[in-house]
């Protein structure tokens, strides 16, 4: 028997963590949908959704069961298996790639030595379902949308690769718990010291997830709703699940390779250390602000929904404040688990900043052309890529082996790299001026 619970012993945990993504992150995307659309409201001066639940709070779960409830249409000549299987894949896609993340130095499915690799390839694996349920709608507007966003997603993902080499030379390792541990090490994120490459695959990721100003493949002013035209009810709801799935799978990446995973900002500043009290004050406030507006609202549910919320704040206030504490329990120093639980709501808290600078960017920007998207892909984006991994690379060898400074060589490829990116700029613009010209002395 023992020797039967040791053999499973290493598989439990995991198997754990799995459980609570699957189950859990169709409710977490709900709730982000939801902070866009508040988000949304607040930038254009109304409230958004507030009637269902106090402050729209139920919303999401209102927006799942309609969705759930609603008709099934499948066209008639469409390919069913396929048109069924095609959300499905895009989904599991997103979610699988969720497996190799660390999201604290105690929360990860998979530790795999190629574990951005894995990452990378399986949430690319996302395209397939986005061209089979355009291929299998048997509509043309699904078709071109589908192609629009094949062709999308290849210009862009080069661009993120090159930007994700750039983390990988600075880390020297593809083991994403490494990645972060070597940070610590280093005492700074990446991003200080590959600020391109961080800006680079921003952008990217942003077309990446078909995300405005990039959303071409949805842009429903030109095709109606792009590939997911002829889905309805749940299978519909599934693609918005995958692209919401596939935020939160860039989010982490960047939040791996450039923003120190779970660690919180500056670890090895002493001066700082009040950092650590950050998560707990924070819970404490969003309880408080609960309660405080609890009997403001005007049905007894929300007041009793309202009020469990501020509760379950308080709770999670209570469990991040007790690593703080010289307590033992169990002979378990509680202070021990500090990094354990901070550093999840360390993760969380830069990959939801992450994604709120989508949210921005969507509300702020106008949308691209597609001509205009694919040539800040093909002749920016991608040279840019490509000239800062060179200029990381040589920072690398004047360290080690002309004895420079890291910091100092980096500042001086990051220079160059900047040069090459406004001369492509200057270029870029003269070309889009002298065609504008030619078309308009034709005319």
């Amino acid at each position: 028997m023992n020797a039967l619970v040791e053999f499973f012993r290493p598989h439990l945990l995991p198997l754990l963590y799995a459980v609570v993504i699957v189950a859990v992150l169709p409710l977490i995307a709900g709730y982000i949908v939801l902070l866009e659309r508040k988000i949304m409201a607040d930038m254009q001066a109304r409230l958004g959704p507030m009637r269902v639940g106090p402050h729209g709070l139920l919303q999401p779960i209102a927006d799942a069961v309609k969705l759930l409830i609603k008709e099934d249409i499948i066209p008639e000549n469409a390919d069913r298996w396929i048109f069924w299987l095609a959300p499905l894949l895009s989904v599991t896609a997103g979610m699988l790639a969720l497996a190799a993340f660390p999201f604290g130095p105690a929360f990860q499915i998979a530790d795999l030595n190629i574990g951005l690799l894995f990452i990378l390839g399986i949430s690319s694996m996302g395209i397939f379902g986005i061209v089979l349920g355009g291929w299998a709608s048997n509509s043309h507007y699904s078709l071109l949308g589908a192609l629009r966003s094949a062709a999308q997603l290849v210009s862009y993902e080069t661009a993120a690769g090159m930007a994700v080499v750039g983390g990988l030379l600075l880390a020297g390792t593809l083991s994403t718990r490494r990645i972060v541990e070597m940070q610590a090490e280093q005492g700074t994120w990446f991003i200080f010291l590959a600020p391109i490459a961080f800006f680079t695959y921003l952008v990217a990721s942003i077309a990446e997830t078909n995300r405005a100003p990039f959303d071409l493949p949805e842009a429903e002013s030109e095709l109606v709703a792009g590939y997911m035209t002829e889905y309805s009810g749940f299978r519909w709801a599934l693609y918005f699940l995958a692209e919401y799935t596939n935020m939160v799978v860039v989010a982490s990446v960047a939040t791996t390779l450039f923003l120190g995973g779970w660690l919180r900002p500056f670890p090895g500043t002493t001066w700082l250390n009040f950092l650590d009290y950050v998560p707990p004050l924070l819970m404490l406030l969003l309880a408080g602000y609960c309660f405080y507006r609890t009997p403001r609202q005007p049905v007894k549910v929300q007041q009793g929904f309202l009020a469990a919320v501020g509760l379950l704040c308080l709770l999670l206030a209570v469990i991040l404040a007790l690593p703080l504490l010289p307590l033992a329990v169990g002979g378990i120093e509680a202070q021990s688990l500090r990094p354990a639980i901070h550093g999840g709501f360390w993760f969380l808290f830069k990959v939801f900043a992450y994604m709120y600078v989508f949210m921005w960017l969507r509300f702020t920007f106008p949308r691209y052309r597609f001509d205009q998207l694919m040539k800040l892909g093909w002749h920016f984006l991608i040279p840019v890529s490509i000239v800062n991994v060179m200029g990381i690379g040589v920072a690398l060898v004047l360290d080690r082996e002309a004895g420079w400074p890291l910091w100092q060589a980096l500042v001086l490829t990051t220079l160059l790299t900047l040069a090459v990116a406004a001369y492509l700029a200057v270029v870029g613009e003269r070309k889009d001026s002298a065609a504008v010209g030619g078309a308009e002395r034709s005319a």
